[in-house]
C-alpha cells in the first residue's frame, strides 16, 4: 500500500513515500480502514522531533476517517463510513482502529471534514470537561483560539455550557473566526497584553479555566489571568518548556490547580471511554451542524512535508488535511 513512512539518517528525519508498505492486520477487536483522510496534528511533528512514536508505528497519523473494508462488529460492518483515532498509521491508504474509537461519520460530512473531528474534539472535551471541570457558570480562556483544538473547544464550550469565551490569536482574521463559532472576548495577542484586558473584563477576578498550548512564556500572565481555585490545563509548549522562576505562593494564595495532559500516548481504555462519552453528548449536534469541523487546507499525501511546514509557520485557522484516497 501506499504510505508516508518516517526514518532517521544521519540523527535526521526523512519522511518517505512508499508504495510498497506493509499493510496492517487487524484483530477481533479493530477494524480496517481504507482510509480517505488523515489530519495532521502537532503530535506529528512532535513525534518526528523527538523519536517517540505512536506505539512505535514508523507511519504517522492518528485521526483518519474512511470506509470499513473488514470488520466483526455490528456497529460497524463493511461499507460504514467512520472516523476516529488510531495509534499511528494514519498517513496510509490503509489503517486498522480499535473498535472503542470509531464513529459514524455524519452523513452530511466529507470524509476531509471527518478527519478533522477526533484529535482536536476529543482533546477539547477532555481538556474543558474531564480536567478542567468547567460548569456552565464559570469562564474559560483559550489560547490558539483558531487552531484544531481552539476552534473545537470553543463550539463545545458554546454549545454545552454557557460559560463565558475568552480568547487569544495573533491576527483579526484568526479573531474574526473564533466570533463566528462563539467566543465572546476577543484578545489580539500582538497588540495588548492578555492578563490585563482579561482583569478588565472580569473587574479583577479572571478566569475560571485556562486552555494553554503555549507554556513557559505564557506562565506569568496566566497566573494573572486565573480566578482563584481556577484550574489550568496545560496541553503544549510552543513557547518553551522550562520556567525559570515560579512563585509558589501565588498558587497557594489563588489555591491554582495546574494539570497537563497529551492525549495520544493516553491507553486504548482511556480513549475508548473519552470516545464514548463524546459521541454520546455531541452526535446530534454534529448531525444538526450546530458542531462542525473547521478544515483550513487539504494537502495530497506527496505534499506531507509541504502540510508539516504550513502548521510549524502557525497558517492554518482550523485543520490541515491529508486526502488519502478518492
Amino acid at each position: 500500500m501506499k504510505a508516508i513512512e518516517l526514518s532517521y539518517q544521519d540523527s535526521q528525519s526523512v519522511l518517505e513515500l512508499t508504495k510498497d508498505a506493509l499493510m496492517p492486520k487487524r484483530n477481533a477487536d479493530q477494524l480496517l480502514i481504507e482510509v480517505k483522510a488523515a489530519a495532521i496534528n502537532r503530535t506529528d511533528l512532535m513525534a518526528i522531533q523527538t523519536g517517540k512514536l505512536p506505539k512505535g508505528n514508523t507511519i504517522l497519523g492518528v485521526e483518519v476517517s474512511g470506509t470499513v473494508i473488514e470488520s466483526e462488529s455490528d456497529l460497524f460492518p463493511c461499507g460504514s463510513h467512520v472516523m476516529g483515532l488510531v495509534n499511528g498509521g494514519g498517513y496510509a491508504e490503509y489503517a486498522v482502529m480499535n473498535l472503542g474509537n470509531a464513529m459514524l461519520l455524519p452523513e452530511q460530512l466529507t470524509f476531509e471534514e471527518g478527519a478533522a473531528i477526533p484529535e482536536v474534539f476529543l482533546t477539547a472535551y477532555q481538556t474543558l470537561f474531564w480536567l478542567g471541570e468547567l460548569s456552565s457558570h464559570e469562564s474559560v480562556l483559550i489560547h490558539a483560539g483558531a487552531s484544531g483544538v481552539g476552534t473545537a473547544a470553543i463550539q463545545l464550550v458554546k454549545h454545552l455550557t454557557s460559560a463565558k469565551i475568552f480568547v487569544t490569536a495573533g491576527t483579526t482574521q484568526k479573531l474574526e473566526l473564533c466570533r463566528s463559532l462563539g467566543a465572546d472576548v476577543l484578545i489580539n495577542y500582538h497588540d495588548e497584553n492578555f492578563s490585563e484586558r482579561i482583569q478588565q473584563e472580569t473587574a479583577g477576578q479572571g478566569v475560571d479555566v485556562i486552555l494553554d498550548f503555549i507554556g513557559a512564556s505564557y506562565w506569568e500572565k496566566n497566573i494573572a489571568s486565573i480566578a482563584n481555585d481556577g484550574r489550568l490545563i496545560l496541553i503544549g509548549i510552543l513557547g518553551g518548556a522550562m520556567v525559570k522562576e515560579v512563585n509558589l505562593m501565588d498558587l497557594l494564595e489563588k489555591r491554582i490547580t495546574i494539570k497537563g495532559t497529551l492525549l495520544t500516548p493516553r491507553s486504548d481504555t482511556y480513549k475508548a471511554e473519552l470516545t464514548k462519552e463524546f459521541s454520546d453528548k455531541t452526535k446530534i449536534l454534529f448531525e444538526k451542524s450546530d458542531l462542525k469541523p473547521v478544515v483550513d487546507t487539504i494537502f495530497s499525501l506527496e505534499e506531507v512535508e509541504k502540510a508539516h511546514q504550513y502548521m510549524k509557520n502557525n497558517q492554518n485557522k482550523g485543520k490541515i488535511i491529508l486526502k488519502i484516497n478518492d
